[in-house]
């Protein structure tokens, strides 16, 4: 007598998914652990200096040791030596870095979001005769300070006035024009040129007008590097803003100052959160220009890192790992406050859309 008693249903295999639109068990641990790895290879070296940050300088000569209480015994001193023993020559880089980089970054965002903004929402068609007539007496301006000896003050006011009489005549002769665009691509081609290409005319200039090692002029010089960054990406967030609103606030007779300030800004916080944080980052980093504009009074943490090679007793590890780490917790503070709102205007967007 045959038995007509059905097998149980076999199970799936572990790489199918028990629903639509859920991850199967076997892509969850491939994906989870894919990323794992990723996090542990990213994470090692900033594991790796917070270690060596406790390190004896034998520990550190002797081989590589990982785990602290079981390879090595940690110790304070570096953390001792830097910031109790050297605290002066530490404080006052990190200082200057602080307010160097907040206030170029500041700076860099108003006027750079202010131009952006301009860039999309008006038409500019400068003549291209009159961009040249500029050139051409910015460089007979450079001539007459650099090699005549004429007092820049006095070479600025020349050149102004000869600049706006010259463009008033001759305004009506030029035909060739450009256009927003071509606005924008000359701001970002500033930034493709490389800084240490003009260090030294930036060196001459800050040594006539008496700014090299001043914060103001350091500050000045990042915010006009970093000028074309926020230009260049908040024209983006500017444009994907619909114009309806602030036609809306126009007609009920919102200025232009309002509108930008209250209306467009608050929609464009995902953008402009995220492009503070690249100038901030930019500004905080950046080495070639204040090793040249600083020596003292203006000097920052780059330099004090950098300096730190060049040391008679050779590389300590131990405390240039100190130094990294203080370096490092601004930047990573502000990147914690500014991802709130980096999530939020993401968030917005797509509600909106």
């Amino acid at each position: 007598m045959s038995s007509n008693v059905s097998s149980p249903p076999k199970r799936g295999s572990i790489f199918e998914p028990r629903r639509i639109g859920e991850m199967s068990v076997g892509g969850k641990v491939i994906v989870y652990g894919l990323l794992l790895l990723w996090t542990a290879f990213v994470l090692f070296p900033l594991y790796w200096v917070f270690v060596t940050s406790f390190k004896l300088p034998i520990d550190v000569n002797s081989g590589p040791f990982y785990l602290p209480f079981v390879d090595f015994q940690p110790n304070l001193h570096a953390w001792h030596d830097l910031l109790v023993t050297g605290l002066g020559d530490t404080a006052k880089p990190y200082i200057n870095s602080i307010i160097i980089a907040l206030s170029s970054t500041v700076l860099c965002m108003l006027i750079g979001s202010m131009a952006a903004y301009a860039l999309a929402r008006m038409t500019y068609k400068p003549k291209l005769g009159t961009i040249f007539l500029f050139v051409l007496l910015m460089i007979g301006m450079a001539v007459a300070v650099g090699i005549a000896g004429v007092d820049w003050r006095i070479a600025a006011a020349v050149a102004v006035a000869l600049f706006v009489l010259l463009a008033r005549a001759l305004a009506n002769r030029f035909k060739h024009a450009v256009g927003n665009g071509d606005i924008l691509f000359w701001i970002i081609s500033q930034r493709i040129l490389p800084p240490v290409v003009t260090v030294i005319p930036i060196y001459m200039m800050f040594q006539n007008l008496r700014l090299l090692d001043t914060h103001i002029g350091i500050i000045l010089c990042y915010t006009v590097v970093n000028l074309p960054i926020v230009v260049w990406l908040m024209y983006d967030f500017f444009e994907s803003i619909p114009i309806d609103l602030e036609e809306s606030a126009e007609l009920d007779g919102a200025s232009r100052f309002f509108i930008f300030f209250d209306i467009v800004l608050p929609l464009a916080r995902a953008g402009l959160a995220a492009t503070t944080l690249l100038v901030l980052i930019l500004s905080w980093n950046e080495y070639v220009l204040a090793l040249f504009l600083s020596t003292t009074k203006a000097q920052t943490m780059p330099i004090l890192v950098a300096a730190m090679n060049a040391g008679e007793k050779g590389i300590l590890w131990w405390t240039m790992s100190v130094v990294i780490i203080i370096m490092i917790l601004p930047v990573i503070l502000m990147a914690l406050i500014l991802q709130r709102f980096i999530a939020k205007g993401v968030l917005l967007g797509a509600v909106k859309g």
